[in-house]
């Protein structure tokens, strides 16, 4: 594999930029009702209903969310940011978008090492730890998508053309695109999704291997990668 998809994938792998490096994002009034229709990229477990009433946040709903967004492998749950509810909500709206597939939610730090790992530079305070982010997959207009969710300023927003997703938080205002194939499927510990179609190729042990030779990438490249993350970690940008 070329040494520059390599660096491309390696600096994907960097979450959410930490809390303290950007100002807060603002607030935003969010309608009286609103819905989601999710799927579980991981579990196949959908949530289809609203969230929010005309007297706000139903705890109930943001119960089964947290449930529904937990993280998988260590089966632990967190409170689910209202603001990134809401800020998902807006964005299929604007785009007519129905249903969306729901690829990282909730990390605990324990999976957030793990993909450290396996993903060469996990940050250590991503927006998923917080419950504050989500990466998502739409099967059309997911550009317009993205697109939509910058103009409205109301966080992070990553966008992964060529791995077919997007990342949305409700942290600081900040936005990065990265084209490297592949990615969504490191999110789901490259195992195949009905939900979500892609494909890259990587061993248990976290060792990337180039889809043309299937051999493993030099430690030319992998001293490169770290050198490239070491440069990464200092910049506004990352999920």
């Amino acid at each position: 594999m070329h040494r520059r998809s390599f660096l491309a994938l390696s600096a994907a792998a960097l979450t959410s930029w930490s809390i303290g490096a950007a100002s807060a994002a603002p607030n935003f009034a969010a309608p009286a009702l609103r819905r989601l229709d999710l799927v579980n990229a991981h579990t196949g477990e959908r949530f289809d209903g609203p969230y929010r009433s005309d007297s706000g946040p139903i705890p109930d709903a943001l119960q089964e969310l947290s449930h529904f967004l937990r993280d998988f492998r260590r089966d632990a749950t967190i409170a689910i940011d209202i603001a990134v509810l809401d800020f998902l909500a807006s964005v299929l709206d604007a785009v007519g978008a129905t249903r969306a597939t729901v690829l990282s939610a909730y990390r605990t730090p324990e999976t957030n090492a793990m993909l450290a790992r396996t993903m060469l530079g996990v940050a250590e305070r991503s927006q998923h730890l917080y419950g504050r982010a989500l990466d998502i997959y739409l099967p059309a207009r997911l550009e317009d998508a993205m697109l939509a969710a910058r103009a409205m300023r109301r966080g992070g927003v990553g966008w992964y053309p060529n791995s077919r997703f997007i990342h949305l938080d409700s942290g600081p205002v900040r936005n990065w695109s990265l084209g490297e194939k592949g990615l969504g499927r490191l999110l789901l510990d490259n195992k195949p999704s009905p939900y979500f179609p892609d494909n890259v190729e990587i061993s248990p042990g976290g060792e990337f291997f180039s889809r043309r030779s299937g051999q493993p990438v030099s430690p030319k490249d992998r001293l490169a990668i770290h050198r490239l993350l070491q440069d990464a970690l200092k910049s506004p940008s990352g999920r």
